[in-house]
Protein backbone atom coordinates (compact mmCIF):
# COMPACT_ATOMS: atom_id res chain seq x y z
CA UNK A 1 0.00 0.00 0.00
CA UNK A 2 1.45 3.20 -1.12
CA UNK A 3 2.52 6.35 1.88
CA UNK A 4 -0.77 8.38 0.40
CA UNK A 5 -3.07 5.32 0.73
CA UNK A 6 -2.18 3.83 4.09
CA UNK A 7 -2.04 7.75 4.97
CA UNK A 8 -5.60 8.44 3.91
CA UNK A 9 -6.62 5.01 5.71
CA UNK A 10 -5.11 6.35 8.95
CA UNK A 11 -7.06 9.96 8.95
CA UNK A 12 -10.38 8.27 7.72
CA UNK A 13 -10.58 5.43 10.11
CA UNK A 14 -9.44 8.47 13.12
CA UNK A 15 -12.53 9.52 12.11
CA UNK A 16 -14.03 6.44 12.45
CA UNK A 17 -13.04 5.69 15.74
CA UNK A 18 -14.20 9.15 17.49
CA UNK A 19 -17.83 8.99 15.94
CA UNK A 20 -17.99 5.37 17.16
CA UNK A 21 -17.06 5.59 20.84
CA UNK A 22 -18.61 9.00 21.12
CA UNK A 23 -21.57 7.23 19.83
CA UNK A 24 -21.67 4.38 22.46
CA UNK A 25 -20.12 6.52 25.24
CA UNK A 26 -22.98 8.99 24.71
CA UNK A 27 -25.92 6.99 26.41
CA UNK A 28 -23.43 5.93 29.13
CA UNK A 29 -24.50 8.98 31.55
CA UNK A 30 -27.97 8.39 31.48
CA UNK A 31 -28.53 4.71 31.10
CA UNK A 32 -29.62 3.77 34.38
CA UNK A 33 -31.79 6.38 34.71
CA UNK A 34 -33.34 5.36 31.03
CA UNK A 35 -33.74 1.60 33.28
CA UNK A 36 -35.44 3.23 35.81
CA UNK A 37 -37.78 4.98 33.12
CA UNK A 38 -38.39 1.33 31.66
CA UNK A 39 -39.36 -0.22 34.96
CA UNK A 40 -38.71 -3.67 35.01
CA UNK A 41 -41.11 -6.27 33.83
CA UNK A 42 -40.56 -9.45 35.55
CA UNK A 43 -38.27 -9.88 38.71
CA UNK A 44 -35.43 -8.12 40.21
CA UNK A 45 -34.73 -4.24 41.12
CA UNK A 46 -33.84 -1.68 38.66
CA UNK A 47 -30.55 -1.55 40.31
CA UNK A 48 -29.85 -5.16 39.60
CA UNK A 49 -31.09 -4.89 35.94
CA UNK A 50 -29.02 -1.21 35.39
CA UNK A 51 -25.70 -3.49 36.41
CA UNK A 52 -26.58 -6.07 33.55
CA UNK A 53 -27.02 -3.79 31.00
CA UNK A 54 -23.57 -2.75 31.72
CA UNK A 55 -22.32 -6.61 32.06
CA UNK A 56 -24.24 -8.20 29.58
CA UNK A 57 -22.37 -6.11 26.24
CA UNK A 58 -19.08 -6.79 28.18
CA UNK A 59 -19.41 -10.51 28.60
CA UNK A 60 -20.75 -11.10 25.16
CA UNK A 61 -17.96 -9.04 23.60
CA UNK A 62 -15.51 -11.36 25.25
CA UNK A 63 -16.65 -14.29 24.32
CA UNK A 64 -17.43 -13.21 20.59
CA UNK A 65 -14.05 -11.13 20.02
CA UNK A 66 -12.02 -13.95 19.09
CA UNK A 67 -14.33 -15.14 16.92
CA UNK A 68 -14.35 -12.09 14.45
CA UNK A 69 -11.11 -11.91 14.86
CA UNK A 70 -10.13 -15.15 12.91
CA UNK A 71 -13.01 -14.30 10.23
CA UNK A 72 -10.90 -11.18 9.92
CA UNK A 73 -8.03 -12.99 9.14
CA UNK A 74 -10.11 -15.10 6.58
CA UNK A 75 -12.21 -12.81 4.57
CA UNK A 76 -10.58 -9.27 5.38
CA UNK A 77 -10.69 -7.11 7.90
CA UNK A 78 -12.53 -4.08 6.27
CA UNK A 79 -16.00 -6.39 6.55
CA UNK A 80 -15.20 -7.12 10.23
CA UNK A 81 -15.46 -3.31 10.54
CA UNK A 82 -18.71 -2.65 8.30
CA UNK A 83 -20.06 -5.41 10.71
CA UNK A 84 -19.17 -3.66 13.97
CA UNK A 85 -20.17 -0.10 13.03
CA UNK A 86 -23.43 -0.61 10.95
CA UNK A 87 -24.47 -3.60 13.52
CA UNK A 88 -23.61 -1.45 16.25
CA UNK A 89 -25.79 1.03 14.70
CA UNK A 90 -28.73 -0.98 14.82
CA UNK A 91 -28.32 -2.42 17.75
CA UNK A 92 -28.20 0.79 19.85
CA UNK A 93 -31.41 2.58 17.29
CA UNK A 94 -32.92 -0.90 19.10
CA UNK A 95 -32.86 0.51 22.29
CA UNK A 96 -34.46 3.47 21.61
CA UNK A 97 -37.44 1.06 21.16
CA UNK A 98 -36.48 -0.80 24.80
CA UNK A 99 -40.18 -0.86 26.11
CA UNK A 100 -38.60 -2.76 29.42
CA UNK A 101 -35.55 -3.23 31.38
CA UNK A 102 -35.13 -7.16 30.37
CA UNK A 103 -35.66 -6.08 26.18
CA UNK A 104 -32.94 -3.43 26.81
CA UNK A 105 -30.62 -6.21 28.41
CA UNK A 106 -31.28 -8.39 25.52
CA UNK A 107 -30.43 -5.99 22.63
CA UNK A 108 -27.18 -5.12 24.88
CA UNK A 109 -26.16 -8.46 24.85
CA UNK A 110 -26.73 -8.81 20.62
CA UNK A 111 -24.80 -5.72 20.69
CA UNK A 112 -21.88 -6.56 22.49
CA UNK A 113 -21.98 -9.91 19.96
CA UNK A 114 -22.07 -7.77 17.07
CA UNK A 115 -19.34 -4.89 17.55
CA UNK A 116 -15.85 -4.97 18.41
CA UNK A 117 -15.15 -1.26 16.65
CA UNK A 118 -11.92 -0.72 18.80
CA UNK A 119 -10.46 -3.83 17.88
CA UNK A 120 -11.78 -3.95 14.02
CA UNK A 121 -9.76 -0.17 13.08
CA UNK A 122 -6.79 -1.18 15.23
CA UNK A 123 -6.21 -5.16 13.62
CA UNK A 124 -6.83 -2.70 10.01
CA UNK A 125 -3.70 0.15 11.09
CA UNK A 126 -1.66 -2.67 12.15
CA UNK A 127 -1.64 -4.93 8.52
CA UNK A 128 -1.38 -1.37 6.32
CA UNK A 129 0.96 0.75 8.15
CA UNK A 130 4.99 0.60 7.57
CA UNK A 131 6.50 -0.89 10.82
CA UNK A 132 8.20 1.85 12.28
CA UNK A 133 5.29 4.06 12.30
CA UNK A 134 3.38 1.42 14.28
CA UNK A 135 3.57 3.67 17.50
CA UNK A 136 2.28 6.90 16.25
CA UNK A 137 -0.35 5.39 13.78
CA UNK A 138 -1.98 3.41 16.55
CA UNK A 139 -1.30 6.47 19.31
CA UNK A 140 -3.68 8.36 16.56
CA UNK A 141 -5.99 5.64 16.72
CA UNK A 142 -5.82 5.41 20.81
CA UNK A 143 -6.41 9.60 20.83
CA UNK A 144 -9.59 8.96 18.46
CA UNK A 145 -11.12 6.50 21.32
CA UNK A 146 -10.19 9.26 23.86
CA UNK A 147 -12.10 12.08 21.98
CA UNK A 148 -14.90 10.01 21.36
CA UNK A 149 -15.06 9.50 24.86
CA UNK A 150 -14.90 13.00 25.94
CA UNK A 151 -17.18 14.73 24.01
CA UNK A 152 -19.86 11.56 23.66
CA UNK A 153 -21.05 12.34 27.53
CA UNK A 154 -21.28 15.41 26.68
CA UNK A 155 -23.21 15.47 23.55
CA UNK A 156 -25.57 12.85 25.06
CA UNK A 157 -26.25 15.27 28.35
CA UNK A 158 -27.18 17.66 25.42
CA UNK A 159 -29.51 15.56 23.55
CA UNK A 160 -31.05 13.98 26.44
CA UNK A 161 -32.22 17.00 27.78
CA UNK A 162 -33.57 18.38 24.74
CA UNK A 163 -35.34 15.54 22.64
CA UNK A 164 -35.48 12.71 25.63
CA UNK A 165 -33.88 9.36 26.19
CA UNK A 166 -34.84 7.36 22.95
CA UNK A 167 -34.01 10.05 20.87
CA UNK A 168 -30.40 9.75 22.06
CA UNK A 169 -29.97 5.88 21.10
CA UNK A 170 -31.56 7.05 17.47
CA UNK A 171 -28.78 10.22 16.80
CA UNK A 172 -25.99 7.33 18.50
CA UNK A 173 -27.10 4.80 15.80
CA UNK A 174 -27.42 7.66 13.02
CA UNK A 175 -23.50 8.85 13.94
CA UNK A 176 -22.63 4.65 14.25
CA UNK A 177 -24.35 4.27 10.96
CA UNK A 178 -22.24 7.30 9.32
CA UNK A 179 -18.80 5.68 10.17
CA UNK A 180 -19.74 2.82 8.77
CA UNK A 181 -20.39 4.77 5.63
CA UNK A 182 -17.20 5.67 5.92
CA UNK A 183 -15.46 2.32 5.84
CA UNK A 184 -17.64 1.53 3.07
CA UNK A 185 -16.28 4.15 0.65
CA UNK A 186 -13.05 5.51 2.01
CA UNK A 187 -10.82 2.59 3.65
CA UNK A 188 -9.08 0.87 1.13
CA UNK A 189 -7.33 -2.88 2.31
CA UNK A 190 -5.74 -4.92 -0.15
CA UNK A 191 -6.97 -8.31 1.34
CA UNK A 192 -5.65 -11.38 -0.44
CA UNK A 193 -7.61 -14.77 1.09
CA UNK A 194 -5.63 -17.24 2.42
CA UNK A 195 -6.31 -20.16 0.58
CA UNK A 196 -8.16 -23.19 2.26
CA UNK A 197 -5.39 -25.74 2.64
CA UNK A 198 -3.40 -23.12 4.21
CA UNK A 199 -6.35 -21.74 6.47
CA UNK A 200 -5.56 -22.44 10.43
CA UNK A 201 -8.31 -23.94 12.79
CA UNK A 202 -9.38 -21.55 15.00
CA UNK A 203 -8.14 -22.95 17.93
CA UNK A 204 -4.81 -23.42 16.25
CA UNK A 205 -4.75 -19.72 15.33
CA UNK A 206 -5.16 -18.88 19.18
CA UNK A 207 -2.44 -21.22 20.24
CA UNK A 208 0.03 -20.32 17.69
CA UNK A 209 -0.68 -16.92 18.80
CA UNK A 210 0.03 -17.42 22.53
CA UNK A 211 3.55 -18.93 21.32
CA UNK A 212 4.87 -16.16 19.95
CA UNK A 213 7.38 -15.14 22.56
CA UNK A 214 5.85 -12.21 24.47
CA UNK A 215 2.41 -12.85 23.56
CA UNK A 216 1.21 -13.60 26.86
CA UNK A 217 2.73 -11.12 28.62
CA UNK A 218 1.16 -8.88 26.88
CA UNK A 219 -1.74 -9.81 27.15
CA UNK A 220 -1.58 -10.14 31.04
CA UNK A 221 -0.42 -6.45 30.39
CA UNK A 222 -3.88 -5.37 28.29
CA UNK A 223 -6.30 -7.12 30.80
CA UNK A 224 -4.76 -5.50 33.80
CA UNK A 225 -4.73 -2.19 32.16
CA UNK A 226 -8.52 -2.35 31.53
CA UNK A 227 -9.04 -3.49 34.91
CA UNK A 228 -7.20 -0.81 36.63
CA UNK A 229 -8.28 1.78 34.61
CA UNK A 230 -12.49 0.55 35.04
CA UNK A 231 -12.55 -0.32 39.10
CA UNK A 232 -13.03 3.04 40.44
CA UNK A 233 -15.11 4.55 37.62
CA UNK A 234 -18.73 3.19 38.84
CA UNK A 235 -17.16 4.41 42.34
CA UNK A 236 -15.83 7.81 42.31
CA UNK A 237 -18.73 10.10 42.29
CA UNK A 238 -18.88 8.79 45.85
CA UNK A 239 -15.55 9.71 46.65
CA UNK A 240 -15.88 13.29 45.19
CA UNK A 241 -19.17 13.12 47.60
CA UNK A 242 -16.45 11.75 50.47
CA UNK A 243 -14.33 14.73 50.04
CA UNK A 244 -16.90 17.59 49.00
CA UNK A 245 -19.41 16.45 52.26
CA UNK A 246 -22.08 16.80 49.95
CA UNK A 247 -23.34 15.60 46.53
CA UNK A 248 -23.54 19.35 45.59
CA UNK A 249 -20.99 19.29 42.94
CA UNK A 250 -19.53 15.78 42.74
CA UNK A 251 -21.37 14.96 39.38
CA UNK A 252 -20.23 17.63 37.97
CA UNK A 253 -16.80 16.87 39.51
CA UNK A 254 -16.70 13.66 38.86
CA UNK A 255 -17.72 14.49 35.07
CA UNK A 256 -14.77 16.85 34.45
CA UNK A 257 -12.50 14.34 35.94
CA UNK A 258 -13.62 11.65 33.13
CA UNK A 259 -13.31 14.88 30.52
CA UNK A 260 -9.60 15.64 31.53
CA UNK A 261 -8.35 12.22 31.89
CA UNK A 262 -9.62 11.88 28.00
CA UNK A 263 -8.27 15.41 27.24
CA UNK A 264 -4.99 14.75 28.43
CA UNK A 265 -4.92 11.28 27.63
CA UNK A 266 -5.86 11.74 23.63
CA UNK A 267 -2.94 14.47 23.34
CA UNK A 268 -0.41 12.23 25.16
CA UNK A 269 -1.14 8.78 23.16
CA UNK A 270 0.20 11.10 20.05
CA UNK A 271 3.19 12.20 21.49
CA UNK A 272 4.34 9.73 23.16
CA UNK A 273 3.69 6.97 20.33
CA UNK A 274 5.60 8.60 18.04
CA UNK A 275 8.48 8.92 21.06
CA UNK A 276 8.02 5.08 21.51
CA UNK A 277 8.82 4.87 17.73
CA UNK A 278 12.20 6.22 18.34
CA UNK A 279 13.30 5.33 21.41
CA UNK A 280 11.47 1.78 21.60
CA UNK A 281 7.90 0.57 22.52
CA UNK A 282 8.87 -1.55 26.08
CA UNK A 283 10.40 1.27 27.71
CA UNK A 284 7.28 4.08 27.15
CA UNK A 285 5.29 0.79 28.17
CA UNK A 286 7.19 0.79 31.26
CA UNK A 287 7.58 4.25 32.02
CA UNK A 288 3.86 4.78 32.00
CA UNK A 289 2.88 1.90 34.07
CA UNK A 290 5.27 3.44 36.73
CA UNK A 291 4.25 6.78 36.54
CA UNK A 292 0.49 5.38 37.44
CA UNK A 293 1.47 3.45 40.34
CA UNK A 294 2.38 7.05 41.24
CA UNK A 295 -0.64 8.48 40.65
CA UNK A 296 -2.82 6.05 41.96
CA UNK A 297 -1.18 5.79 45.40
CA UNK A 298 -0.92 9.20 45.66
CA UNK A 299 -4.64 9.47 45.14
CA UNK A 300 -5.12 7.48 48.51
CA UNK A 301 -4.20 10.35 50.31
CA UNK A 302 -5.42 13.66 48.82
CA UNK A 303 -7.49 15.98 51.20
CA UNK A 304 -9.72 17.37 48.72
CA UNK A 305 -11.60 17.50 45.58
CA UNK A 306 -9.61 19.00 43.71
CA UNK A 307 -6.21 16.86 44.31
CA UNK A 308 -8.12 14.15 43.25
CA UNK A 309 -9.74 15.66 40.18
CA UNK A 310 -5.63 17.00 39.19
CA UNK A 311 -4.72 12.94 39.93
CA UNK A 312 -7.68 11.63 37.59
CA UNK A 313 -6.29 14.03 34.82
CA UNK A 314 -2.96 12.47 35.32
CA UNK A 315 -3.92 9.18 34.69
CA UNK A 316 -4.63 10.47 31.17
CA UNK A 317 -0.74 10.70 30.30
CA UNK A 318 0.00 7.14 31.93
CA UNK A 319 -2.89 5.44 29.68
CA UNK A 320 -1.80 7.65 26.79
CA UNK A 321 1.80 5.85 27.23
CA UNK A 322 0.56 2.11 27.85
CA UNK A 323 -2.50 1.76 25.14
CA UNK A 324 -0.48 2.83 22.60
CA UNK A 325 2.99 1.04 23.30
CA UNK A 326 0.75 -2.32 23.93
CA UNK A 327 -0.99 -2.35 20.44
CA UNK A 328 2.31 -1.56 18.61
CA UNK A 329 4.05 -4.23 20.51
CA UNK A 330 1.08 -6.62 19.70
CA UNK A 331 1.44 -5.49 16.06
CA UNK A 332 5.01 -6.10 15.57
CA UNK A 333 4.88 -9.43 17.29
CA UNK A 334 1.99 -10.52 15.47
CA UNK A 335 2.31 -13.35 12.53
CA UNK A 336 1.48 -12.07 9.17
CA UNK A 337 -1.85 -12.38 8.76
CA UNK A 338 -2.83 -13.10 11.64
CA UNK A 339 -3.69 -8.78 12.64
CA UNK A 340 -7.78 -9.77 13.12
CA UNK A 341 -6.62 -12.24 15.33
CA UNK A 342 -4.01 -10.80 17.68
CA UNK A 343 -6.61 -7.80 18.23
CA UNK A 344 -9.38 -9.85 18.15
CA UNK A 345 -7.86 -11.56 21.29
CA UNK A 346 -6.54 -8.23 22.61
CA UNK A 347 -10.60 -7.04 22.41
CA UNK A 348 -11.58 -9.84 24.16
CA UNK A 349 -9.31 -9.61 26.97
CA UNK A 350 -9.79 -6.04 27.75
CA UNK A 351 -13.59 -7.03 28.04
CA UNK A 352 -12.94 -9.28 30.24
CA UNK A 353 -11.13 -6.38 32.53
CA UNK A 354 -14.12 -4.69 32.22
CA UNK A 355 -16.75 -7.18 33.37
CA UNK A 356 -14.20 -7.87 36.49
CA UNK A 357 -13.38 -4.42 37.57
CA UNK A 358 -16.83 -3.56 38.49
CA UNK A 359 -17.34 -6.93 40.88
CA UNK A 360 -13.60 -5.98 42.28
CA UNK A 361 -14.66 -2.75 43.14
CA UNK A 362 -18.07 -3.20 44.53
CA UNK A 363 -16.03 -5.90 46.45
CA UNK A 364 -13.40 -3.84 47.72
CA UNK A 365 -15.52 -0.83 48.72
CA UNK A 366 -17.30 -1.36 51.53
CA UNK A 367 -14.58 -3.18 53.22
CA UNK A 368 -11.87 -0.68 52.95
CA UNK A 369 -13.41 2.44 51.36
CA UNK A 370 -12.58 4.43 48.26
CA UNK A 371 -9.08 5.12 49.15
CA UNK A 372 -8.11 1.41 49.69
CA UNK A 373 -9.81 0.53 46.32
CA UNK A 374 -7.17 2.98 45.00
CA UNK A 375 -4.65 1.06 47.14
CA UNK A 376 -5.63 -2.06 45.24
CA UNK A 377 -5.53 -0.24 41.98
CA UNK A 378 -1.85 0.68 42.73
CA UNK A 379 -1.04 -3.00 43.30
CA UNK A 380 -2.50 -3.86 40.27
CA UNK A 381 -0.50 -1.61 38.18
CA UNK A 382 2.87 -2.65 40.22
CA UNK A 383 1.92 -6.00 38.58
CA UNK A 384 1.58 -4.34 35.08
CA UNK A 385 4.93 -2.51 35.51
CA UNK A 386 6.14 -6.45 36.31
CA UNK A 387 5.26 -7.60 33.22
CA UNK A 388 6.12 -4.47 30.90
CA UNK A 389 9.42 -4.81 32.66
CA UNK A 390 9.63 -9.28 31.87
CA UNK A 391 8.70 -7.90 28.34
CA UNK A 392 11.39 -4.84 28.26
CA UNK A 393 14.17 -7.11 29.16
CA UNK A 394 13.05 -10.06 26.64
CA UNK A 395 12.96 -7.76 23.86
CA UNK A 396 16.95 -7.47 23.82
CA UNK A 397 17.52 -10.91 23.10
CA UNK A 398 14.89 -11.83 21.03
CA UNK A 399 13.89 -10.03 17.42
CA UNK A 400 9.93 -9.46 17.14
CA UNK A 401 8.01 -12.13 14.66
CA UNK A 402 6.24 -9.61 12.78
CA UNK A 403 9.28 -7.29 12.57
CA UNK A 404 11.26 -9.46 10.43
CA UNK A 405 9.35 -10.69 8.14
CA UNK A 406 6.54 -7.44 7.28
CA UNK A 407 6.63 -4.88 4.93
CA UNK A 408 4.30 -1.61 4.15
CA UNK A 409 0.35 -3.18 3.58
CA UNK A 410 1.24 -6.94 4.44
Amino acid sequence: MHMAEWRRNLCVLFVVQVLSVAGFSLVYPFMPLYVAELGVATRGSVAFWSGLVFSAQAVTMMLSSPVWGTLADRYGRKPMLIRATIGGAVMVALMGFAQSAEQLVLIRTFQGLLTGIVSATSAIVAATVPKEKSGESLGLIQTGLWVGAAVGPLIGGVVSEAFGYRASFWFTGAALALAGVAVIFWVKEDFERPAPQKRVKFWESYRDLLRVPDMPSLYWVSFLQSLGRSVTMPLLAFFFVELLSSSEGAAVLSGLSIGAKAAIGSVSAVYLGRLSDRIGHEKVLTAGAAFAILVYFFQTFVTNAWQLLALQALIGVSAGAIMPATSALLNLRTPRGAYGTTFGLSNSVSAAGRMVAPMLGAAVFPLIGMRGVFGVVTIIYVVLALAALYVWRKSAAEVPVGAATRVAGD
